[in-house]
């Protein structure tokens, strides 16, 4: 069965909302929408974590990223940077990577900062490198999207993105909710199209 994959990491919960924007505009086009996220990672090695997360999606396998029609990735910004959780993740991926398994895939990204300043667009090209190299192809959200203009809050050509404040505590927007929504539409119909 078809299906777009929408793969995050959050911290503080405004990524993980964003996901489930997403997802609805994937499901929009008939396609499944398979949300997963990454385990936490720091620099104590003596910490277990459990085998399935306490609440919210479950963990990723590289099954999942393999047989996805398309991607769509998200973290918070660290510094312009995407999180280290998922980094860590994509790191693993190089026997994926050695088969072609993302090659002429769709693929997004979308991110959370706490202040309009904060690494928003860096953080998505971040994102959009690894893809690249495993040849999946990037797809932003166009200025057909009209939002893009007059968005006072997230939202960039680059993937969606949100304003979550200093204290993550900003809700998405409406225009955030609608970049969202239409990053996954366009991804999954890219997919299907590709296909």
């Amino acid at each position: 069965m078809s299906y777009v994959l929408i793969l995050y990491y959050s911290r503080y919960g405004a990524t993980e909302k964003m996901a489930k924007e997403i997802a609805k505009g994937v499901l929009s086009q008939n396609i499944e929408a398979r949300i997963r996220t990454v385990p936490p990672v720091g620099p104590s090695t003596d910490q277990l974590i459990p085998a399935i997360p306490s609440d919210g999606a479950i963990y990723v396998s590289k099954e999942d990223v393999k047989g996805c029609s398309g991607i769509i990735m998200g973290s918070p910004t660290r510094f312009g940077n995407m999180a280290a959780p998922l980094k860590y993740f994509l790191d693993t991926l190089g026997d994926l990577w050695f088969a072609g398994s993302l090659v002429n895939k769709p693929a997004g990204v979308f991110t959370s900062a706490s202040s309009m300043h904060g690494g928003q667009e860096s953080t998505l090209i971040t994102m959009m490198l690894p893809l690249l190299h495993h040849g999946a192809v990037i797809a932003g959200i166009p200025y057909t999207e009209t939002i893009l203009t007059q968005t006072t809050s997230g939202g960039t050509p680059y993937g969606a993105s949100h304003l979550a404040g200093p204290e993550s505590q900003l809700g998405l927007s409406k225009d955030e909710i609608t970049l969202c929504f239409k990053q996954g539409e366009r991804v999954a119909m890219l997919a299907k199209k590709l296909q």
